[in-house]
């Protein structure tokens, strides 16, 4: 048994109100840290991209736990590098990562970078697809692979989050075809627990550790700061057949 504790969209800006909900989310994580085998923080580390917000982050944001960090609509490539990643770059933040589980198998996780600087949909680049391509063809068929990114692929009955998604999926979806062993796609951007399909295979959306955002029947308002952070727990059990299955459980964590 694999298992991801999966985390979105910190928002770190700093105040105390998002600080508290942060550290409250990471205690949890963290407390639990003996039964889960990697922490993935998929996006908008920073509200406004400054590097003040980085230097909070790299306070804040630790964990026995190997962390995996994508690149957010609201983070800005060069100080969440330099802060984050160790090394500062204005291209995409792309980069894979080999782990093992308690149970002795690896599993491989492609993080992505699908922010388009200045703006707010997502895109994943030319460069990041060839990237993408390049790393499933040079691993082994047999290895389950995670892909991570920001933005989703699909509509999620969200207005205004639809509007901002991630487009040119279908080219993410092509990868699918030439690789069966992807076993799920992980992002955030939409503030709200969400389990899907893409490519016949499992999206899964973290929820907002920052704020939740409403459905358009919960209300006028599209920020809801009253709902709790929460953390998404992926579970994935391999079996000597190769056959998996991937289980995703959400709790809400009070801060």
């Amino acid at each position: 048994m694999f298992v991801v504790a999966h985390i979105s969209d910190l928002h770190f800006n700093g105040t105390r109100f998002n600080r508290s909900r942060i550290e409250s989310t990471l205690d949890y994580v963290n407390a639990h840290a003996a039964g889960i085998d990697v922490l993935l923080v998929t996006g908008d580390i920073a509200d406004e991209g400054v590097p003040s917000e980085y230097r909070e982050a790299h306070d804040v944001l630790e964990s026995p736990l190997p962390m995996l960090i994508t690149a957010g609509n609201h983070d800005v490539r060069e100080p969440f590098s330099a802060a984050l990643i160790g090394t500062e770059t204005s291209g995409p933040i792309n980069h894979a990562r080999r782990l093992r589980g308690r149970d002795g198998n690896d599993v491989v996780f492609l993080i992505c970078d699908s922010s388009i600087p200045g703006r707010n949909d997502g895109h994943l680049d030319d460069e990041t697809i060839a990237w993408l391509s390049n790393e499933l063809r040079s691993e082994n068929p047999s290895t389950p692979v995670f892909i991570a990114f920001h933005h989703p692929p699909v509509e999620l009955h969200m207005p205004f989050m639809d509007s901002i998604r991630q487009t040119g999926e279908e080219r993410l979806a092509a990868l699918v075809v030439e690789h069966p062993n992807i076993v799920a796609f992980l992002c955030g951007h939409a503030h709200t627990p969400a389990v899907t399909t893409f490519a016949d295979r499992p999206l899964c959306v973290a929820p907002g550790v920052s704020s939740t955002l409403n459905l358009p029947f919960e209300g006028l308002e599209v920020v809801n700061r009253g709902q709790p952070p929460g953390i998404a727990f992926h579970m994935f059990d391999n079996d000597a057949q190769g056959n998996g299955r991937f289980v995703t459980h959400f709790r809400s964590v009070m801060s």
